[in-house]
């Protein structure tokens, strides 16, 4: 039997040093080739770590949140034959009990050649009781451990079946549904004192969000602007051509309209569609509009890019919204997907509250965000009707753009909107 070494690869972009983000395997696990191993962060995206060989991991190279350089040794396994482990490159083990429970963390992969990503099959559950010592934290995510306290499970007792014995939400079921936990346990813990507390590592995804948002609110002069919008006719209008072309072409929402108001307006005001580059103290002002679309995923806040809005029809802008938006959800967006907006458009879509104050996606100087509409008491031409009513709350750079400048740009947004036929007279 020999070894053979992984280690940490140059992902490109001159980066010297990647983030450990996750691990999806231990000390003792079996692994064939093509599994994957480990979520290693860039500035831009995550990116899983395959196993080129079959064999049995016998060390790991760093912890989740760790930093390590480039070509540093990622993980040792265990093979028959000979291996690739060099006399220099003997790592020091990390024992699998001193590993983390990291956070459940979804990859955001980079695009490479097609390989089945080939995972260890899930242990079969042979019970509801397992026999944990009395310290050993199992393996769980923070949801399944706030639905394990609501239902007053002891998660040590409970088999789990997911990847290295991680507890799912199916197994507390399962747990229940055998007879296992009183059934009065919900209603006494949802009134007992709780004195329970969870540490959760801010790395990988998380982390570079946060330092981002807080770079943004650092360096930039953040003012918001807020303006009404009436939307009645713009929705009349998304009704009449989904009806109309909906099977064929695709179902509309709001946003692709939205893109290409933004699109018409910025053409006279281009200073929004711009890039500061505070250390050089210049902006660059793009003629391209990359309108990058704020998407939640399960590792947080992303923002992939609709290339070239200037250039779409509403039919092709929705498609290319909801291709990066799955895209992101399942973690399959790549760095250039991810990177290189000019302006960016944000959306809570039903959740969107009445005003909010969105933080600029640096080195842009607008952001355009949506809140919800409401159908509320409007009056027109005095008479009293009710209308659909839609804030926008926009927040800019105060370094580069001046407040008259961004009221004008949103109130040319509302026009186009108001009047949803001006945004196709060329």
């Amino acid at each position: 039997m020999g070894t053979h070494v992984i280690k940490m690869p140059d992902i490109g972009e001159g980066i010297a040093e990647v983030e450990l983000s996750q691990w999806h395997v231990k000390v003792g696990d079996l692994v064939v080739e093509d599994q994957v191993l480990a979520d290693v962060m860039t500035d831009k995206a995550m990116v899983d770590i395959p196993s080129p060989v079959h064999g049995k991991v016998i060390a790991l190279g760093g912890q989740p949140g760790e930093v390590m350089a480039v070509g540093s040794i990622l993980i040792s396994i265990e093979v028959e034959g000979a291996g690739n482990l060099k006399e220099s490159d003997k790592p020091a083990p990390v024992a699998a009990k001193e590993t983390p429970v990291a956070p459940k963390v979804e990859a955001v992969v980079e695009s490479k050649p097609a390989v089945a990503a080939v995972r260890p099959a899930a242990a079969v559950c042979q019970g509801p009781l397992v026999a944990r010592e009395a310290d050993e934290r199992p393996l769980a995510s923070p949801a399944v451990r706030k639905h394990a306290l609501d239902l007053g499970i002891q998660l040590r007792l409970v088999r789990g079946s997911g990847p290295a014995g991680r507890v799912l939400h199916e197994d507390l079921d399962a747990y229940l549904a055998q007879g296992q936990s009183n059934a009065s346990a919900p209603v006494a813990a949802a009134y007992a004192q709780r004195n329970d507390e969870e540490q959760i590592q801010v790395i990988g995804m998380r982390r570079k969000i946060a330092q981002r948002m807080q770079d943004a609110t650092q360096r930039a002069a953040h003012f918001s602007y807020v303006e009404e919008i009436d939307v009645t006719a713009i929705e009349e209008l998304r009704a009449h051509l989904n009806e109309k072309h909906g099977a064929s072409r695709g179902k509309l929402t709001l946003l692709p309209f939205l893109v290409r108001a933004l699109v018409v307006a910025l053409r006279d005001f281009p200073q929004m569609n711009a890039r500061y580059d505070d250390e050089a103290q210049v902006i660059t002002r793009l003629g391209a509009v990359h309108i990058g679309v704020a998407t939640q995923s399960d590792v947080g806040l992303m923002v992939p890019v609709v290339r070239h809005a200037e250039a779409r029809s509403l039919w092709d802008s929705a498609a290319e919204i909801s291709r990066l938006a799955n895209a992101a959800r399942n973690g399959k967006a790549s760095r250039d997907e991810l990177s290189g907006s000019t302006i960016t458009l944000t959306s809570l879509g039903a959740l969107g509250g009445i005003v909010s104050t969105p933080v600029l996606n640096l080195p842009e100087v607008a952001i355009v965000g949506v809140n919800k509409i409401v159908e509320r008491p409007m009056v027109v031409k005095g008479q009293v009707v009710i209308r659909k009513m839609m804030n926008l709350s926009s927040s800019f750079d105060h370094r580069v753009v001046d407040g008259m400048d961004a009221a004008l740009f949103i109130q040319a947004i509302r026009g186009l909107l108001e009047q949803p036929a001006t945004l196709f007279v060329e």
